[in-house]
């Protein structure tokens, strides 16, 4: 019995503790074989309800050891149901100056979290498109597996 109750608790914490309201969309795209290429543009989806709420917006990035830069230029597209799309250019710094990568690790794998918006206040309710585009010079971007996108409300 006590097992059982030990069990049924360990189910109850993890969901508990794996479900966070305030989150809006946390999703990542893969980049097919590690080459960013300009025309690839992962495009990320949201659906607004609460305009009362502020918003931290994070880009998520994940590439190899074998990436050849210390940073990563970004463009990124923000259109919202009744606003002009706008476009902002954002640099992600990937290593410091010692070349040491500054993201997470998981083998040979780096995740990058970079804040786009602090305390972002969504104008209008409704379904906003953000577009996310490599604005480096190489084309394709080797060495990048993954692109994402993650909102969450305070």
């Amino acid at each position: 019995m006590k097992t059982y109750t030990f069990l049924i608790g360990c189910i109850l914490l993890s969901l508990f503790v794996s479900c966070d309201s305030n989150t809006i969309i946390d999703e990542n795209v893969s980049i097919p074989k590690k080459a960013w290429d300009h025309t690839n543009k992962p495009t990320f989806k949201v659906h607004i309800t609460d305009i009362s709420k502020k918003y931290n917006m994070w880009l998520n990035v994940r590439h190899t050891a074998n990436y050849p830069y210390a940073n990563l230029f970004i463009l990124v597209y923000e259109k919202g149901p009744h606003t002009k799309e706008y476009i902002f250019r954002k640099e992600l710094k990937l290593a410091q100056l010692d070349g040491k990568w500054t993201g997470k690790s998981a083998g040979s794998l780096y995740t990058q979290q970079s804040l786009i918006h602090k305390d972002y206040v969504f104008p209008d309710t409704g379904v906003y498109h953000f577009t996310i585009e490599q604005n480096m010079r190489d084309n394709p971007l080797m060495e990048i597996s993954d692109v994402g996108l993650n909102i969450i409300g305070h």
